[in-house]
């Protein structure tokens, strides 16, 4: 190897773990304050990249309907468990979230479709597809549980994850699909070659970390969240509702994770099951932070790319057995220096 292919797999390396860094971030924010392994956030790519290809190729995405069953779905929850204590207020609350607004994006989405469409006006289609998705999510599988074990959320995440990934093959069909890219510029600096996708996904990385910062550090949305995921019963002594925090968190997970998806599809040709090895190496940079830092999330996600990059020119058939491998060391590490519990005797 000589310095130039080492300075192209650094540069590979980096953009994807740009993208892994993006999802690590997600799912430690997702953890923290539900206390879910959110499995299904590779659906949230695979349905944002698909979506924006769907829509760029002129046709109508079945994850808008899926959002609106999704959205009826949780109607009927809300109508169930709120049936002791029903008022105009909270069915009018519950009909606009539940029903108005995942219909309003079915209609749009009808009326862009077909027509030859700014990739923006794609984007932005795509990511209020999937945000409804994400929150409606949350709101079905995981906030009538939200107080049982982590084991149960786990199995819960599990089962959501199958489900999305057969809709997804019901929607967009076995074949790949592409998008196009945000930008078609590209220049040089020897000896690398800068592609304007490639730019993209870094300044969006970015871009996305500095609003995450400021929004938990500066919000009261933002602090709440903060809040719950350091003590969840403490913040609600103090008023602070988690099962909004909970939405909140979904929704930002759906929202960064179809953003990836818009990111990858343009280099990459995505499948409806491509998502989850993608969610993976964002796990693994999660795991490595120890599903609770930020900063150690996206150095890891750094690593992870760059691993998979120098995997891929010395053992290519083996790179996806390579990255997953980093967990062991891992935690064996943090077995052995978490202190020993013992087991709760029957």
């Amino acid at each position: 190897m000589n310095t130039t292919i080492m300075l192209f797999l650094l540069q590979d390396g980096i953009t994807n773990g740009a993208i892994y860094a993006l999802l690590g971030l997600a799912l430690v924010l997702v953890f923290a304050v539900t206390r879910v392994i959110l499995i299904p956030q590779g659906e949230f790519v695979t349905y944002g990249a698909l979506t924006y290809a769907t829509l760029s190729s002129g046709h109508m995405p079945g994850t808008a309907r899926l959002a609106v069953a999704m959205g009826v779905a949780a109607f009927c929850l809300d109508l169930f468990m709120s049936r002791r204590s029903l008022h105009a207020a909270l069915v009018a609350r519950a009909l606009a979230v539940d029903i108005l607004m995942p219909v309003a994006i079915l209609a749009l989405t009808y009326w862009f479709a077909g027509r030859q469409n700014l990739p923006f006006l794609n984007i932005g289609l795509s990511l209020l597809i999937v945000a409804a998705i994400g929150l409606f999510l949350y709101r079905l599988a995981f906030q009538p549980i939200a107080n049982a074990s982590v084991l149960v959320l786990l199995i819960a995440a599990v089962g959501s994850h199958l489900a999305l990934q057969g809709f997804g093959l019901v929607f967009f069909g076995a074949e790949g699909q592409r998008g196009p890219a945000l930008s078609n510029a590209a220049f040089t600096i020897p000896p690398l070659h800068f592609t304007g996708q490639s730019i993209v996904v870094y300044a969006i990385t970015v871009a996305l970390i500095a609003l995450l910062w400021l929004f938990f550090g500066f919000t009261l949305y933002g602090k709440a969240l903060r809040a719950t995921a350091v003590n969840r019963l403490g913040a609600r002594l103090v008023g602070i509702r988690t099962t909004l925090s909970g939405q909140i968190a979904f929704l930002l997970a759906s929202v960064i994770g179809a953003i990836s998806g818009i990111l990858i599809v343009p280099i990459a040709t995505l499948y409806y099951d491509t998502g989850f090895l993608i969610g993976l190496k964002g796990f693994v940079a999660a795991i490595i932070g120890g599903l609770v830092s930020y900063p150690l999330t996206a150095a890891a996600a750094l690593l992870v790319g760059g691993v998979e990059a120098f995997s891929s020119f010395y053992a290519s058939n083996y790179k996806e057995v390579i990255v997953f491998t980093l967990i062991i060391p891992v935690l064996l590490l943090r077995s052995l220096a978490a202190p020993a519990v013992e087991e709760e005797k029957d």
